[in-house]
């Protein structure tokens, strides 16, 4: 018996071999459905392609690249319900302590849009039991993704922040100290809170949309909808994203680049925040979280998001915000 590929013939195991798709996860052939045909799912964004029985056999998810976990790799388990692959922990931000110059350079690049912070917001990694914790108690704010990664706090708590980065032992985190911290309202803002063990970028891009969150606040921007609040955040995110991966070249040539104006024809932009540039991998993951922005399918984060950044675009930030203070909605 043989298979014709046009007029070619081949054993049927040899073209298996070489043209039957396997599985980037168990790493066997993807096994045929019902109907003969070969059935796979593949990750929009890393194209890694998986038998549809691993969403449902509890295969391990990276929770920052949303990589499934394959059978020749063993995924670093944070403790909580959370994996994280090799590639995301290279980068992974793992105490408090650790995330202060990062927290720094985004202030330094609010300030470089024209958008400086006067008040000091004190800002802390914490777990993700902390970080639900803290959510509860928060009893108004804007509305947050299904899996909660950051928070703007305004009201007083007690929230257990970490100490110090935890070892590695084997493939899971020791010796994890925490700190309870009393968190003082000082202005309208309490604290930021950030999940520890999530890449540096990840991380920034969390903190710059939970940092816009402070900066409306502290402006006195109230009743915001969801839509237009979470959207303006995000392009935040999306544009610190933007100015750490491309090159300052790239950037001055899209459109995007005319929000830090107001009424000047002249926009400055911050360097990346870490020194000597970023390596390949880790431009790849910035991509795939700028990828996760605008194609979010909420209409909060996702619509609100594209509405956000075409009235940016189109007017830049500045006017964009006055006239949110102005009407409570994007200029059009």
């Amino acid at each position: 018996q043989f298979t014709l590929l046009g007029a070619e013939p081949y054993h049927k195991l040899c073209y298996k071999e070489l043209h039957h798709p396997k599985c980037d996860v168990c790493l066997q052939f993807i096994a045929t459905n019902r109907t003969g045909l070969i059935e796979y799912r593949a990750h929009p964004f890393w194209g890694q392609k998986y038998c549809p029985s691993h969403e449902l056999d509890r295969t391990p998810r990276c929770c920052s690249c949303e990589k499934m976990e394959p059978r020749n790799t063993k995924y670093m388990s944070l403790g909580d319900g959370r994996s994280l692959c090799m590639e995301c922990l290279d980068s992974a931000v793992m105490d408090t302590g650790e995330c202060q110059p990062l927290y720094h350079s985004i202030r330094d690049y609010y300030e470089g849009m024209n958008m400086k912070l006067d008040q000091q917001i004190p800002m802390l990694l914490v777990e993700r039991q902390a970080l639900n914790e803290a959510m509860e108690g928060e009893c108004k704010g804007p509305h947050h993704m299904p899996e909660t990664r950051g928070l703007c706090l305004s009201e007083e708590q007690t929230v257990s922040s970490i100490l110090r980065r935890p070892r590695i032992g084997g493939h899971r985190l020791l010796d994890m100290r925490t700190q309870p911290q009393k968190l003082t309202r000082r202005c309208e803002v309490t604290a930021i809170l950030v999940l520890y063990g999530l890449p540096r970028l990840l991380t920034g891009s969390i903190l710059a949309h939970e940092l816009m969150h402070g900066w409306l606040r502290l402006k006195g921007y109230r009743n915001l909808s969801p839509e237009v609040e979470e959207g303006i955040c995000q392009v935040m995110s999306y544009l610190w994203l933007e100015s750490e991966i491309l090159p300052a070249s790239t950037r001055h040539a899209q459109p995007s680049t005319s929000y830090a104006s107001s009424s000047s024809s002249s926009s400055y932009r911050p360097p990346s925040s870490k020194k000597g540039g970023i390596s390949h991998t880790e431009k790849k993951l910035g991509e795939f979280f700028m990828h996760q922005i605008a194609n979010d399918t909420s209409t909060a984060y996702g619509d609100g998001f594209r509405t956000a950044y075409k009235a940016v675009n189109k007017y830049g930030l500045r006017q964009t915000l006055n006239h949110i203070r102005l009407t409570g909605g994007f200029p059009v």
